[in-house]
């Protein structure tokens, strides 16, 4: 080992120097001087190891939940459309979204690994966890969703069903976006930088499934108000979607490319020839109908599906972790800089 004294270094062993800087370039200034000019360090994790550790979630059970809740809930809420006569729309809605809560649950729990983690989350109640608040709110809404399904075809009891149908509906929209509220909860960048338009995402996604559902479903003469609904939510959605990849800035790339990208795309291209057929062809026949209602269905699968990987992928890559972090803290040091220039000044004046 070597050791340094009064008289220099005692031991030293040959090729240990430390380098002289190799790559450093200078910039003479107008005063004479020279400034350090050393190139910006490329982006470098420790063995190339993720900073977060990926959720263990299955695209099949997580991804499905996404979907098959948010058509569950905006279906209910079309469901009450019995209220302006579409007895045959509002019937069939009833029905799936029975069938999809049901199926949405089911995927929950299955990738909960066991049904009894499902019922220990009932035993408490807290507001500050999205994951408790929305096992209460599938609580809440699945019986009464099953039940307005269940009397509509029985054809008994018609208060008590057009209650369950009343709430189920006034439940719907929490239940077709709170899961977004869940995956912005996480860590996940793609989903977390995302909090502001993701619920409003999911919520486009959700009315395009439904609407989806009551022009496959429902007759011709009562689809005039599926058709309006896939409008707004084919919209909506586009929206909401370009504003969250416009405020991610590089963390979007996760949306663009791999398995995401061409979900992604493809849900971008089948929600638009569904709305747009919808609304030219969707009085002419149930053929056209259904045709676009499949449309509108795939391409809600499609998103969730697509926001599903986006966040997986995101999760696996650490520079969607790390550089965001990075310019945020320049930003706030920039900020912060230029809010102390004007408090010296005033101190000056003082």
């Amino acid at each position: 080992m070597s050791d340094v004294t009064r008289r220099g270094i005692r031991g030293e062993r040959p090729g240990r120097q430390a380098s002289g800087g190799t790559g450093t370039r200078t910039r003479r200034r107008g005063g004479g001087g020279e400034q350090a000019m050393v190139p910006a360090p490329e982006f470098t994790s420790y063995y190339g190891k993720p900073v977060l550790n990926p959720p263990t979630w299955q695209a099949r059970d997580i991804a499905g939940y996404f979907f098959l809740g948010g058509l569950a809930g905006a279906g209910s809420v079309l469901a009450a459309a019995e209220l302006t006569g579409r007895e045959r729309t509002a019937r069939a809605l009833k029905a799936s979204s029975a069938v999809a809560v049901t199926g949405s649950v089911a995927a929950l729990i299955h990738d909960l690994g066991r049904p009894e983690r499902f019922v220990n989350m009932l035993r408490v109640f807290k507001p500050t966890s999205p994951m408790n608040l929305g096992s209460w709110l599938l609580a809440a809404y699945g019986p009464m969703a099953g039940a307005a399904a269940a009397l509509e075809a029985a054809g008994r009891l018609p208060r008590t069903g057009r209650a369950a149908t009343t709430t189920a509906a006034s439940l719907g929209p929490l239940v077709s976006t709170y899961t977004a509220v869940l995956a912005a909860d996480t860590a996940v960048p793609a989903w977390h930088d995302g909090y502001r338009e993701l619920p409003f995402v999911f919520a486009g996604s959700a009315a395009t499934a439904a609407s989806g559902m009551a022009l496959l479903a429902a007759p011709t003469a009562e689809n005039s108000l599926a058709r309006s609904a896939a409008l707004f939510g084919v919209t909506l959605e586009a929206a909401a979607t370009r504003a969250m990849r416009r405020r991610l800035g590089m963390v979007a790339e996760a949306y663009e490319v791999g398995t995401a990208g061409r979900l992604m795309r493809a849900a971008e291209a089948l929600s638009f020839a569904g709305a747009a057929g919808a609304a030219l062809f969707g009085r002419r026949g149930r053929a056209a109908s259904a045709v676009c209602g499949a449309c509108l269905l795939a391409a809600s699968a499609c998103t969730r599906f697509g926001i599903f990987h986006a966040g997986m992928e995101s999760a696996r890559d650490p520079k969607y972790t790390v550089v965001p972090q990075r310019e945020r803290r320049k930003e706030r040091r920039r900020r912060a800089g230029g809010d102390e220039q004007p408090r010296d000044r005033r101190k000056e004046g003082k």
